[in-house]
Formats: C-alpha cells, sequence, structure tokens
C-alpha cells in the first residue's frame, strides 16, 4: 500500500534545508495532518514513527489476503481531509474515494429488533415514529439543540485553541445554555423517554472513548455531524488517506522516518530544542510537534524538572477512556445480509458501562462494533470472501484483567455471539484471525493505561481542562492527537492540527538550527 522507498530512515524527497526544522513524533492521522500544515506554511519537517508502517492506530494490517484497518472506520466531517490536500494544490478526490454510506450503521438490540440510523431527515423522522410515536416531537427537538452544539463546539471552537483559562470562560455561560454541564444520556432523556431510543442518541460517545452517562453533552454534536457531512468510507479503506498523506508530505520536499523511536525531548533553557531516539541519535529542531499520546508524552518523554503543570501524578491520576478489545478476521464465504457497520447491543447499557468504566470488571455480557468495509469495497478480500473486524470496548488497564490468559476465551465468546446472531456457521469459515487488547495499546501504541482514546473526554478532562495543544511548561513543544484539545476522534484529531495554526509561530520568524 505504501511507496516502497518509505523504509527506516528514508527520505524520498530533497529537504528544505534553509528552513527552520520541525519535528513530528507520530505518524498517526494528527501527526501526518500537523506535518502537512508545517510544511504549507514554510517548515521543513521530519516526522518521526516508532512502527515499521505509518498510521499510528489508523495502521494497516494484511492478513491472509484480507486488508483490515486496524482503527478508525467511519470517516465524518470529509471538509478537515480536503483541507490538507488543498494546502498541497491538490483534491482530496483525486487520490482518494470517499464513499457515502447508507444507512450509516445499523444498530441491533438484543431481542433481535433492528433501527437504521441514517442521515435523511424525514426516513429518520419516520424510522422514530415507529419505534416510539410518542417521542418524535422531542426527537426533532434533541437534534435542533444537537445542531446547536455542533455550531458551536465544533465549527466554532474546534480548532481554537484552549491555551489560558480566560479562553474557557469567555464561552462558559454559552455551553451552560447548551447543557453542556449535563451528560449526553441526561440531556437525551430531557427530550425522550423510550429506552431505545436513548440509547439510540446517546451512544455516539463511545465512538471517541467516553461513557454517555458521564461525558460532557457537548459531544451530543456527533448525532448532528453525521447528519450534514454524512459518513463516509475511503474506498481502498482507510489507510488509503494515510497513504495520501504521506504523499502530500513527501510531496512537500519533507520526510517519514520508519523505526525510528523518539526517547525523549530535549529541553535547554525551558525550550524543546529537539528529539532523542532509542538508537541514540539526537536530531535538533526549532519546534517540536508530540503527536504520540498526550500522556505518555508528559510521563516519558518529558525530562521530570519541566513538568508542572502535567506532573507524573497528575498524569496518572487523571481518567482515561476504556481498553478496547478487536478481533480482526476474515471468511472464505460471504454474508451479503450484513451492513458495513453494526452495532450488537447487549442486555445492559448503564450496567456494563459501570464494569467497564467505573469497576474496570470483564463483564460476562458485552456490546460490539462490526465493521464489514467488504460491504462497500469487495477488493478488501480475496474474491468470494469477507474481511471484518469487531470491537467491544473493556476495561483499561487499570483493571485487573489478565488479557495472556483471558484474550483467546473472550475472542471465543464473540465468536460464537457473532454466529448465533449474524454470522451463521462463522465457525467453519474462519481464514484469517488477529486479536488486540489494550496490553497492545500500550506497548505498541505507548498509550497510557492501554486506553484507546486517551483521556477520558468528560467535562473537567475538556478545552482548557484538557493537555493544551501548545505545552505550558516548555516553549516550541506542541501536542496533537486524541488527548489534546479538542479530543479524541477522526475529526478531533484533525482539528487538534488544525490548532497549530494559530500557535505556532510562522517559519520565516524563526532562525534555523544549525
Amino acid at each position: 500500500m505504501f511507496d516502497s522507498d518509505v523504509k527506516a530512515g528514508a527520505n524520498p524527497a530533497p529537504v528544505k534545508d534553509q528552513a527552520p526544522h520541525a519535528i513530528v513524533i507520530g505518524s498517526g492521522f494528527g501527526g501526518l495532518a500537523a506535518a502537512v500544515r508545517l510544511g504549507a506554511r514554510g517548515y521543513r519537517v521530519t516526522v518521526l514513527e516508532r512502527l515499521d508502517v505509518p498510521g499510528g492506530r489508523a495502521r494497516v494490517l494484511h492478513r491472509g489476503g484480507h486488508t483490515f484497518d486496524a482503527g478508525p472506520t467511519i470517516i465524518t466531517a470529509p471538509f478537515l481531509f480536503e483541507e490538507l490536500w488543498a494546502m498541497c494544490g491538490r483534491r482530496l478526490s483525486d487520490s482518494v474515494e470517499l464513499r457515502a454510506l447508507a444507512p450509516f450503521y445499523r444498530v441491533r438490540f438484543d431481542d433481535g429488533q433492528v433501527f437504521d440510523c441514517g442521515g435523511d431527515a424525514q426516513q429518520m423522522r419516520q424510522r422514530v415514529a415507529e419505534l416510539a410515536p410518542d417521542d418524535v416531537a422531542g426527537y426533532e427537538a434533541f437534534m435542533r439543540l444537537a445542531e446547536r452544539i455542533c455550531a458551536l463546539g465544533f465549527e466554532k471552537l474546534g480548532h481554537v485553541p484552549f491555551s489560558r483559562l480566560a479562553d474557557m470562560l469567555r464561552v462558559a455561560p454559552q455551553m451552560v445554555l447548551l447543557g453542556s454541564h449535563r451528560s449526553v444520556y441526561s440531556l437525551v432523556s430531557r427530550h425522550v423517554r423510550h429506552p431505545r431510543l436513548r440509547f439510540l442518541l446517546s451512544f455516539h460517545p463511545l465512538f471517541v472513548g467516553g461513557n454517555p452517562f458521564t461525558v460532557t453533552s457537548i459531544y451530543s454534536l456527533i448525532a448532528f455531524l453525521e447528519r450534514r457531512w454524512g459518513v463516509h468510507f475511503a474506498m481502498g479503506g482507510t489507510g488509503r488517506l494515510v497513504s495520501g498523506l504521506v504523499d502530500l508530505i513527501h510531496g512537500q520536499g519533507n520526510a517519514l522516518r520508519l523505526c525510528a523511536e523518539v526517547s525523549a525531548i530535549t529541553v535547554e533553557r525551558g525550550a524543546a530544542t529537539g528529539v532523542r531516539l532509542a538508537s541514540g541519535e539526537a536530531m535538533r529542531a526549532d519546534i517540536v510537534v508530540s503527536g504520540a499520546d498526550a500522556g505518555w508524552t508528559y510521563r516519558h518523554l518529558l525530562p521530570a524538572p519541566v513538568r508542572r503543570r502535567w506532573s507524573a501524578r497528575r498524569t496518572e491520576r487523571a481518567r482515561y477512556s476504556m481498553g478496547l478489545f478487536v478481533w480482526y478476521f476474515g471468511t472464505d464465504r460471504t454474508y451479503p445480509e450484513v451492513q458495513h457497520h453494526t452495532i450488537l447491543v447487549g442486555p445492559r447499557y448503564r450496567e456494563l458501562l459501570e464494569d467497564i468504566f467505573d469497576r474496570k470488571i470483564l463483564a460476562d455480557d458485552f456490546s460490539l462494533y462490526l465493521h464489514r468495509p467488504t460491504a462497500t469495497d469487495p477488493s478488501l478480500a480475496p474474491p468470494g470472501c469477507e474481511t471484518f473486524y469487531v470491537l467491544s470496548p473493556v476495561p483499561n488497564l487499570d483493571g485487573a484483567v489478565d488479557w495472556a490468559t483471558m484474550a483467546e476465551p473472550y475472542r471465543q465468546r464473540i465468536e460464537r455471539h457473532l454466529e448465533r446472531t449474524l454470522l451463521p456457521g462463522l465457525s467453519r469459515h474462519i481464514t484469517a484471525s488477529e486479536v488486540v487488547t489494550p496490553v497492545h495499546f500500550r506497548d505498541d501504541l505507548l498509550s497510557l493505561k492501554g486506553a484507546g482514546f486517551s483521556l477520558e473526554p468528560a467535562l473537567t478532562q475538556s478545552a482548557w481542562f484538557r493537555p493544551h495543544n501548545r505545552c505550558e511548561d516548555v516553549a516550541g513543544l506542541y501536542l496533537v492527537g486524541a488527548g489534546t484539545h479538542p479530543g479524541p476522534g477522526v475529526p478531533g484529531v484533525l482539528s487538534s492540527a488544525r490548532v497549530l495554526d494559530s500557535l505556532v509561530p510562522d517559519a520565516r520568524s524563526l532562525r534555523r538550527h544549525v
């Protein structure tokens, strides 16, 4: 999928030798987007990735002829990608085809009842009327409110830095009027009564690692964001967006180095001066942008004496998102009746989330997200086959789950459930199989506590309360990605790179390090 010259230490295009140097740590969507934006502003950029493929959580796996997107599968707000291509004088559509999905996803309740969620307002109104006729007016009132929250929380503030408390206080009255002090579930419950409709309008924060019963209702904006911009799939897989961004970086004359693990950010006189690699190599830079997990950046990459706001103690005690158990599998038969995205709801909602987020135990039941990309793009599997992944929210590593012994029994439970509900004969048709657990997120993706989405997007860990995009303690150090403002999810991560436009000095104002 990726150019053959993208390998350890590769520099496939000549760099702009006289330009100020920016080092970007990590090649997830946040790091790649930051690199494109910095390159467009005249910086000489080097992206450093510890793995042997780019993408971070969005990397690609190839197993037995199947192509698996390891992480994000849902693309919303495609204009954020289009903007990056436009910065390079190109069009996204010339590199990647984003195909709109209808329905967005099918929700299957434990008793077999299904509800298709989509972007057609009239069609959704009719489906709500069939499910909960007494809640139609409340549903429409909620969607109007979600539109207002989206306009403020995403469109107006999603790319605005919250570097000072005053930035937070300035918008606080508007957020209070929109009910941001409530949880998503509480806000939904003020509008509709049917328990299944309450689920359908409140589960979206789980897409970004938040508990709907505790996360700020700002995340209700996702319900309207999907309606406004749609839910899309990148033909060829989400990895096509990763490879497209890598091509943009190379086209700017900048570099991506794989198998280049950063062990420390170097600091002199209170300012970032570059990085030191695990190999011992030292690299100088005028600015450093960390796309690594925010918790990992503060806990492990910065020297202890310079960590004041995000000390080791505060970083460890922060609340982190749930963990993820993901099973990637391929089959030698097709399942044409299964949608591209399916959410299988377990018998419990609030109680299961309490087990995951609060008690941090592995429950006997589960809710699942099933991804069948071959529903839209059959090229992701051999002829006559299917490619799937199924994701189960689980406790992060603050829990006591022994994944070395529990991973396979848990996978088998999920397999039996899928075989019983959606994929008949599954166990006889598996041709490729791989599992990842929160241990993988900790050890391979360097996510503190094995969290799937970095810090939990709770109200007291949002906006100014979240790690800032400009480091408070070290000049010339910036953060992008799920753990910083505005938060997790592909739109949030891309927006975190967008924030840099108003924080990072213009390249012409910096002298080049020698």
